[in-house]
């Protein structure tokens, strides 16, 4: 008898555990099975990867900051990027992407989750661009195929993405593990299941090659209107927070008396002087916030950071002049 209400115990629990997993009509079903039952199992992978493999390289970029390189993929059509965070490197960060075609695109990277090594960038420009669809369902399971793209060593046009096939090995609550082989430029790259759903995007690449740690999407959508309002998350270990106090414009300033504050000196080789700001010019606001005196003006700049971005509203020759640049560090 107690052997029967234990079966019957654990058949209600096999059910409620199937009915917690969403339908997906496109899953496969060798992603059922331990390994492929045959040739017909593995040519059910093979026609399915063909389907979606166009789509998904048009939609992964090579993204360059700096002097490196590494992976993004495109989600929306007007340009939305998912990339890692220490690929993307901070928060307003001037961002180039390598698009499947090899056209140069300028980006802006959004907020990032120092932390789980998830981020966003925005192309600037005008799209449309191609896209792929993002799994917010978070359908996939353990064990099933999945295959990974990325431009290794940076953009090759000849060459386009590299694509691996491969299995999930490991799912956690903020990362999931594949035996995908991922090198050196595929961070940040994209993670699809066998429909061509992006499901998560390369961290860490392991000293072995199919030992590779990816960003869940689901840690994505955890903090989705964080990332895309530009948010810093977190104390890292994979982005390090800006460190308010160490922005540097490089003026001298005094007060004209009248409210206005007046440019007297530039410092040579100082952003001001890349940025364009001349002797003479009066500075009247700062990211939208007027200044009254140069005691507000040296508040305001204590508050920002090297290499944040900022707005300079100025009066020069009687005309309004707005000059946006990154601040250099004290």
């Amino acid at each position: 008898m107690k052997t029967l209400l234990l079966v019957f115990f654990l058949g209600l629990l096999s059910l409620a555990f199937a009915q917690d997993q969403p339908s997906d009509p496109k899953r496969l079903p060798v992603n059922d099975k331990k390994v492929p039952a045959g040739v017909e199992d593995m040519l059910a992978i093979e026609a399915a990867l063909k389907s979606v493999l166009p789509a998904a390289r048009n939609a992964t970029v090579c993204l360059e900051l700096g002097q490196g390189s590494g992976s993004g993929v495109i989600i929306s059509a007007d340009g939305l990027i998912l990339t890692a965070a220490h690929v993307a490197g901070g928060v307003a960060k001037d961002i180039t992407a390598i698009l499947a075609d090899g056209r140069k695109v300028k980006c802006e990277s959004l907020g990032l989750n120092s932390e789980t090594d998830s981020a966003m960038v925005k192309i600037l420009g005008k799209g449309p661009f191609p896209f792929v669809e993002v799994d917010k369902s978070d359908r996939t399971r353990l064990g099933d195929w999945v295959f990974s793209l990325g431009h290794s060593g940076g953009y090759d046009k000849d060459r386009g993405a590299g694509v691996r096939l491969g299995r999930l090995v490991k799912v956690a609550d903020s990362t999931s593990q594949s035996d995908c082989t991922l090198i050196g430029g595929d961070s940040g790259g994209p993670l699809f299941d066998m429909a061509g759903r992006l499901i998560g995007i390369h961290s860490r690449v392991g000293t072995n090659l199919q030992q590779n740690m990816h960003v869940p999407i689901r840690e994505f959508v955890r903090h989705w209107d964080d990332l895309v309002a530009g948010k810093f998350i977190g104390e890292g270990p994979f982005a390090e927070k800006p460190k308010k106090g160490t922005g540097f414009l490089g003026v001298g300033t005094e007060d004209s008396g009248d409210g206005e504050i007046r440019v007297t000196k530039i410092g040579r080789e100082s952003v001001a002087e890349t940025a364009g700001l001349k002797v003479g010019d009066f500075i009247v606001a700062i990211d939208g916030k007027k200044l009254k005196d140069k005691e507000v003006m040296q508040k305001c700049l204590k508050d920002k950071a090297a290499d944040e971005k900022i707005t300079i509203l100025l009066m020069r020759e009687g005309k309004e002049k707005e000059i946006t640049l990154r601040l250099g560090a004290r």
